[in-house]
């Protein structure tokens, strides 16, 4: 029953609905895992049960912030939103999706200088896109996504709708 109610809630999104948390990596958040020992240290003079409980304390501060801070990058309602920025997607050219060297080629020399760009270490993938609009300083977007393929595809329906 589980899988036909969600099979009908994806049949009934609208066109071009695309929506992604770019969470950290896994290493990130090992590393504010990492930081509950070393709080609990400075605690244990004072006290073990409140070392343990401020190192705990912190390690899940951390690990809450890092997460509920990661940009999402979403195609609805006939816009494309990465991050805080967003775009009408009839101000776009033709998306291209990224991956391996093409991908770190744009990220690195072939980042244009005009370019608006949202990239997080750890995800491979990156989407391209122009931008139409002669008013916008941007000449073009680029940012991470761990499903290119799939970002270019919901902006290209968008696009049609």
């Amino acid at each position: 029953m589980h899988n036909s109610t969600a099979t009908a809630a994806r049949s009934h999104a609208p066109s071009g609905t695309y929506r992604e948390r770019l969470s950290p990596s896994l290493w990130a958040l090992l590393s504010a895992a990492v930081a509950a020992p070393m709080i609990a240290l400075v605690f244990v003079p004072l006290d073990a049960t409140v070392a343990l409980l401020s190192g705990l304390g912190v390690a899940a501060a951390l690990t809450f912030t890092l997460v509920a801070s990661a940009p999402v990058v979403s195609v609805r309602n006939g816009e494309l939103r990465v991050g805080r920025a967003h775009i009408p997607v009839a101000l776009l050219g033709d998306p291209i999706a990224l991956t391996g060297d093409d991908a770190r080629t744009a990220r690195g020399p072939g980042l244009h200088r005009d370019a608006w760009h949202l990239l997080r270490p750890g995800i491979d993938g990156i989407v391209r896109v122009d931008i139409r609009d002669d008013r916008d300083p941007a000449s073009e977007w680029v940012f991470s996504t761990r499903t290119p393929d799939r970002v270019v595809a919901a902006i290209r329906r968008a696009q049609r709708a």
